[in-house]
């Protein structure tokens, strides 16, 4: 919870929906002067109503300061509720904050992954403790306007966060743009991400199925590609993480098929690829990729 008006409507809705089963936290990042004030605001509103809370404090690493922020917030909340005995917490994403996600997406030329946005449902693994925690987004089908007005209702003034605001940050800029483009429907973009998510499952489950078909020996994997592109990134993306690669990008594996395709070599994460040809029956042998770890560098 940090005490603006979209928290305080989960909980207080959560309180309504199961009186005295829930527990609160708030994430103190150290990033604003006013913020540990917001998290005294938020104890005493959860003391009110009889709601166990804690307030956490984090420290944020350099770097993309919002993405840097939400690690460190979730990793603290769920060594936090897991040290509770807790597996499962809410957060109060809503249809806004889904469309706005989309639209921030679509202008980076997001795949599928990124563009079916915020999940329902994610599965949590904190680096603290050994646990695996749900995260359930149950306001997903809210708007924000309708989250302020149960708080407005129930007589709380909500936080003001000015980085909602703050053009140096894209959502704040996307927020606006939505704000003025009354035709835009953030219920349906809402649909829209819900269905995407549902086509990124999909493509999973094909891929899964193509995993069981490569072929594994002398330490190299012979893939039979031909099939549709998102499937066959899936695959390769596999088979790289398997043989050691790390952080690798969609758009790095996307140019590897490319140069593949025009029967060129391509390596990446020290994986080197190439088109040869297998043996896949007693007198049948197929086009595929080879995939194997690239050799060594001569030292001079």
């Amino acid at each position: 919870m940090s005490g603006g008006p979209d928290s305080l409507a989960l909980l207080l809705l959560a309180h309504a929906a199961m009186p005295g089963r829930i527990t609160a936290a708030t994430v103190d990042h150290g990033l604003r002067e006013a913020s540990a004030q917001e998290a005294a605001f938020v104890s005493a509103t959860c003391r009110d109503l009889g709601i166990a809370h804690a307030t956490l404090t984090v420290r944020v690493d350099d770097g993309n300061l919002q993405a840097r922020a939400r690690e460190a917030r979730y990793e603290a909340l769920g060594s936090h509720f897991a040290g509770q005995g807790i597996d499962v917490f809410a957060t109060a994403h809503h249809a806004d904050d889904q469309a706005e996600t989309l639209l921030m997406r679509l202008n980076r030329g997001s795949g599928l992954a990124g563009l079916a946005g915020v999940r329902p449902h994610t599965v949590l693994l904190t680096h603290g403790v050994l646990a695996e925690m749900s995260v359930v987004r149950p306001l997903l089908d809210w708007r924000r306007a309708e989250l302020g007005a149960i708080v407005e209702r129930a007589g709380l003034d909500a936080v003001d966060d000015p980085t909602n605001t703050d053009d140096a940050f894209d959502r704040a800029r996307i927020r606006k743009a939505i704000a003025e483009l009354d035709w835009l429907d953030p219920l349906a973009m809402a649909r829209s991400a819900r269905f995407l998510a549902e086509a990124e499952h999909a493509i999973e489950d094909a891929v899964g199925s193509v995993l069981h078909k490569l072929i594994w020996e002398d330490d190299a994997c012979h893939f039979l590609f031909g099939y549709p592109r998102l499937i066959e990134m899936g695959v390769v993306e596999h088979v790289l993480e398997r043989m050691g690669a790390r952080d690798i990008r969609k758009s790095d594996v996307a140019r590897m098929l490319d140069r593949l395709a025009n029967r060129e070599n391509a390596s990446l994460g020290g994986v080197l690829a190439r088109r040869t040809m297998v043996r896949t029956a007693p007198n049948v042998t197929s086009d595929c990729i080879r995939f194997e770890k690239e050799p060594a560098r001569k030292s001079r």
